[in-house]
C-alpha cells in the first residue's frame, strides 16, 4: 500500500517557486500571495494488489482487462484505479533457505537451484535480492544487491546443521528488510522464497506473529518443501498457509532433483502477474486487518492474491 501525505518536500518546493515568481512581479516581491493560495496538501491512499489468474488445467491467463477482474475489500465493492498486465515491477527477492539438520542430504540442490533461479530473474539495475539461512537462528549471509556473485557465493557458503527457527526468519526478513517507509516509488513486487520442511522448534515468534509480519511488508511468499517422507507433515500444512494468506504457492516435490522445476515456476508466475489498485472506501486510519477478495469474470479461473492488508494507522 502507498501511502504519501502531506510530502513536506513538495510543499517546500512549491513555496520556493511561488516566492520566486512574488520577487519578479512588480514592487520586488511587496505582494504576498495569500497563505492557503501557497499551501499544497498531497494525499493518495492506495492498496496495491498483485495477483495471478490461472485455469482449470492451471495454466496461466494472461488477457484479463479491468473490466474482467472485480475488487472487494471486507466484501464492499472498490473501485479500481490502476491496472496492468505482466508487471514489469522492479523486483526484491529474499530466499530463506532452511540449513538445520534436517535437510542436510538436500542442501546441495537446494544450492544450486537457488542459484540457477537468481541467474535467470535478477534484471540488473532493476531487481535486488538478499540471502538468509535459519537454524536455531537466522542469519543474512547477503544484503540486498544485483550482483549475481554475491549472491552466489552466499548460498553457496550454506551449511547444514542446528535446529529450525522459521517463523524467526520469516519475521526478522519481513520486518528489518522488506518493510519500506516511506513507500517506495514505483511500487515493488517483495517475494520471500522459503525452503524448508515447515517444522519450527526454534522460533520465539509465533507463525501468525510472522504471517502478520509478512502482510504488513506486502510480501508474496512462495515455499518449496523439502520434506521427502512421502507423507503428509504438519509442516506441510504451515507452508501452505504461509503462501496462500499472502497469495503465492507451496510446492510439494517428490525429489531433491525437482527443486529447480519449482524455481522455474516461481519465475514463469512472476513474469505473468496482473497489478491493481485501488484507493479503499474505508477512510479510518484504525490499523486494522482488512480482507481483499478479488473475483474474475468466469467460473473456470482461479486468482492467487493475497488475502488482505494492514490499514494505516495514525
Amino acid at each position: 500500500m502507498k501511502k504519501v501525505i502531506g510530502l513536506a518536500v513538495m510543499m517546500s518546493l512549491a513555496t520556493g517557486l511561488l516566492a520566486q515568481e512574488n520577487k519578479n512581479a512588480p514592487g520586488g516581491g511587496q505582494e504576498q500571495l495569500p497563505l492557503e493560495t501557497r499551501r499544497i496538501v498531497v494525499r493518495t491512499d492506495l492498496v496495491n494488489v498483485l495477483f495471478t489468474v490461472t485455469d482449470k488445467k492451471n495454466r496461466m491467463v494472461l488477457n484479463l482487462s479491468k473490466d474482467d477482474v472485480k475488487v472487494f475489500e471486507d466484501n464492499k465493492p472498490q473501485v479500481i484505479e490502476n491496472f496492468s498486465r505482466e508487471s514489469d515491477l522492479p523486483l526484491r527477492i529474499a530466499i530463506l533457505i532452511d540449513t538445520s539438520n534436517s535437510v542436510r542430504d538436500r542442501l546441495r540442490f537446494e544450492q544450486e537451484s537457488a542459484i540457477d533461479f537468481l541467474s535467470s530473474t535478477i534484471r540488473p539495475n532493476k531487481d535486488q535480492a538478499f540471502i538468509v539461512s535459519f537454524d536455531n537462528e537466522p542469519q543474512l549471509l547477503q544484503d540486498y544487491t544485483d550482483n549475481l556473485e554475491k549472491l552466489s557465493a552466499a548460498i553457496r557458503s550454506l551449511q547444514a546443521g542446528g535446529g529450525t527457527g522459521l517463523y524467526e526468519a520469516i519475521y526478522f526478513s519481513a520486518k528489518d528488510k522488506m518493510i519500506f517507509f516511506p513507500p517506495p516509488e514505483p511500487y515493488l513486487r517483495r517475494v520471500m522464497i522459503v525452503v524448508s520442511d515447515g517444522e519450527d522448534n526454534l522460533s520465539a515468534r509465533t507463525r501468525e506473529e510472522a504471517l502478520a509480519m509478512a502482510q504488513r511488508g506486502e510480501v508474496t511468499i512462495f515455499a518449496i518443501s523439502t520434506n521427502r517422507s512421502g507423507t503428509a507433515r504438519p509442516g506441510d500444512k504451515v507452508l501452505k498457509r504461509l503462501a496462500e494468506e499472502t497469495g503465492g504457492q507451496a510446492f510439494f516435490p517428490f525429489a531433491a532433483s525437482d527443486l529447480a522445476g519449482d524455481f522455474r515456476e516461481i519465475a514463469r508466475e512472476l513474469r505473468s502477474q496482473y497489478s491493481l489498485a485501488y484507493v479503499s472506501s474505508n477512510k479510518a486510519q484504525d490499523g486494522t486487518f482488512r480482507n481483499i477478495t478479488l473475483l474474475p469474470r468466469g467460473k473456470e479461473y482461479r486468482v492467487r492474491a493475497k488475502n488482505g492488508y494492514f490499514a494505516p494507522s495514525q
